[in-house]
């Protein structure tokens, strides 16, 4: 007979199911107040804010798509959709002419200006507004340990 699972303590499943409901409203809502405030996507203001503070305001396709989560398939279309609006432009590597470069324009810089601070009103709202400082000392800590790589 197989082990019995290691199911869920009650005190986990306490922790468990308000990190789910998070996880799960929180890229909504904030997708939600760019959209309606700037007409963009959370996705592409994830993208645009990498860019802006990499080194030269340049990253890698697969950089780009690593830092972004994004699967490659889904990071052309963004890239060539922000492209065409004049907020990216993307060039092969000097170094290496296999590898594709995206920079953020200053189109791009600007429009970033411009939206950035409705979007850290309403992470401030849900987020920050609502914890302590020593609860957002945690909230960094374990944020961390999870999103440390196995």
């Amino acid at each position: 007979m197989p082990d019995e699972p290691r199911w869920l303590t009650t005190t986990e499943m306490d922790a468990w199911l308000p990190l789910l409901a998070v996880i799960n409203q929180l890229p909504q809502a904030l997708d939600q107040q760019l959209r309606t405030d700037a007409g963009i996507s959370h996705v592409y203001y994830s993208m645009l804010a990498l860019l802006s503070n990499a080194p030269d305001r340049t990253m890698t396709m697969g950089e780009l798509a690593r830092d972004s989560f994004t699967s490659p398939s889904r990071l052309t279309h963004a890239v060539t959709s922000m492209e065409k609006r004049g907020w990216v432009a993307r060039c092969a590597d000097p170094e290496n002419r296999r590898i594709q470069n995206v920079s953020l324009t200053d189109d791009g810089a600007s429009l970033l200006v411009r939206i950035a601070p409705g979007h850290v009103d309403e992470v401030r709202r849900r987020v920050f507004d609502r914890l302590s400082p020593t609860q957002v000392e945690q909230l960094r800590d374990i944020a961390s340990t999870l999103a440390e790589q196995n």
